[in-house]
């Protein structure tokens, strides 16, 4: 139940997704420790977080505790932004140091002689926990949100706090299928070291948390089982069915795009399969057929790849996504490590365009294959699959309108922002 009004307290209503009741209840104090601010909207992480955070920003008082992003000027951008939509902004100046460079490789080889993940280590901050720590004693904050299961280190010592923990991805899901598909031994020795250090940072991370909230059944299912979570909810990734919508404009018959962020290791394992099994099989029976990577910051050795290749162009850090949703006429999800759903699939199908993935990148949405996407059991099985849609655009456009009536039942933001605002008074209840 909902924690019961003060007398001085002003009410709010909200609406439950499931019953479709009104109750009312007192605005949360609710606040949010994160690795950056979640702006500009150029991840997936990012485009979830900002997307929930500005609805319930309308009705509760929200903090956003972070290191500073990459990009000082993206850093007070971001934080301008959250402030004019309601939204506190704490920012600690410390940047998480790059993975690349001497020095990374020098900390990957320390993090050996350590109990926790790389990612655990490299994200822990004094400075941050101070920060979360000052603010709790001198605020009443109803519950305490981790948007990443590393910075969860913040909130240990915050007595009596009720601590959620979002869980956008399993990582030692992640980490155990970047150990399943890696061919180098020594690099497989280190990942499979990585593996089992996540698992058991999630189990801990899990039994300290008082809710977990997962962005699919099946990861719920696995954090209740595997990771020993008490109490888990599913919030849904979702789109802005309002922002992503079918275009007039003709599709080009002959491109295929790819859309992702290019520093994640998922989406880099995917580009390179794409443009290594998948391109070659299309173009044999498709000549025409050419491939579209649109994502930010690609590395230096796909930029200067993609050069040698007439039919691939690459676009990096783009403000707008949906043109090329609109121009292209089907989307690859080439995905064989990962976690969590794709955005993408959902943002692809709100604007009509085809989709075909990998099993594993469709996991965690509930889509019907061959109704709303095309989906695949493997990687070497996306090219027939993709040139089936570039010979057959009418059946493939059809499933494209399937699958978008689908999303828009399921997966608005509106409707998931309301589904997180029921986990929050459930967690803030004592």
């Amino acid at each position: 139940m909902p924690p019961a009004l003060r007398e001085d307290e002003t009410t709010v209503t909200t609406l439950d997704a499931t019953s479709r009741t009104t109750t009312a209840v007192r605005p949360l104090h609710v606040a949010i420790v994160d690795e950056e601010l979640p702006y500009p909207p150029t991840s997936g992480k990012r485009i979830r977080t900002l997307n929930l955070l500005l609805r319930l920003a309308r009705r509760h008082r929200i903090a956003y505790f972070s290191h500073r992003n990459a990009d000082p000027a993206e850093a007070e951008r971001a934080a301008a932004y959250l402030k004019d939509n309601g939204i506190d902004a704490i920012v600690v100046d410390r940047a998480v140091p790059p993975k690349s460079g001497a020095l990374f490789y020098a900390r990957l080889a320390a993090n050996l002689l350590s109990p926790l993940p790389y990612s655990a280590t490299i994200h822990r901050s004094r400075a941050l926990q101070k920060a979360v720590e000052a603010y709790d004693a001198r605020n009443q904050v109803d519950l305490w949100q981790c948007e990443w299961t590393p910075y969860a280190q913040s909130l240990r010592k915050l007595p009596g706090a009720r601590r959620l923990v979002v869980a956008h991805n399993v990582e030692s899901l992640i980490w155990r299928r970047y150990f399943e598909n890696e061919p180098n031994r020594i690099k497989r020795w280190y990942i499979g070291k990585q593996w089992r250090k996540f698992a058991r940072f999630e189990k801990r991370v899990c039994a300290e948390a008082t809710r977990v909230v997962a962005v699919t059944s099946q990861d719920a299912r696995l954090l209740h089982e595997e990771f020993g979570a008490r109490h888990v909810d599913v919030v849904d990734n979702g789109v802005d069915t309002g922002y992503f919508t079918p275009s007039d404009s003709p599709r080009d018959p002959h491109t295929i795009l790819f859309l992702g962020s290019l520093d994640w290791r998922p989406n880099w394992d995917a580009v390179n399969l794409l443009l290594e099994r998948v391109r070659p099989q299309v173009r044999a029976l498709e000549p025409s057929a050419r491939f579209v990577i649109v994502g930010r910051n690609p590395p230096e050795s796909l930029v200067e790849r993609v050069s040698r290749h007439r039919d691939v162009e690459l676009f990096a850090n783009v403000d707008d996504v949906r043109p090329y949703l609109a121009s292209s006429a089907v989307l690859a999800v080439p995905l064989r490590i990962g976690g969590g759903s794709r955005l993408k699939i959902l943002e692809a199908l709100a604007a009509g365009l085809p989709v075909v993935s990998t099993r594993v990148g469709a996991e965690g949405l509930e889509l019907q294959p061959g109704q709303d996407v095309s989906v695949v059991d493997d990687v070497e099985q996306m090219a027939a699959a993709i040139v089936e849609c570039l010979r057959d655009p009418c059946t493939a456009t059809t499933m494209a309108e399937h699958g978008r009536a689908t999303v828009g039942r399921r997966y608005d933001w509106d409707t998931l922002a309301l589904d997180l605002e029921q986990v929050w008074y459930r967690c803030a209840s004592r």
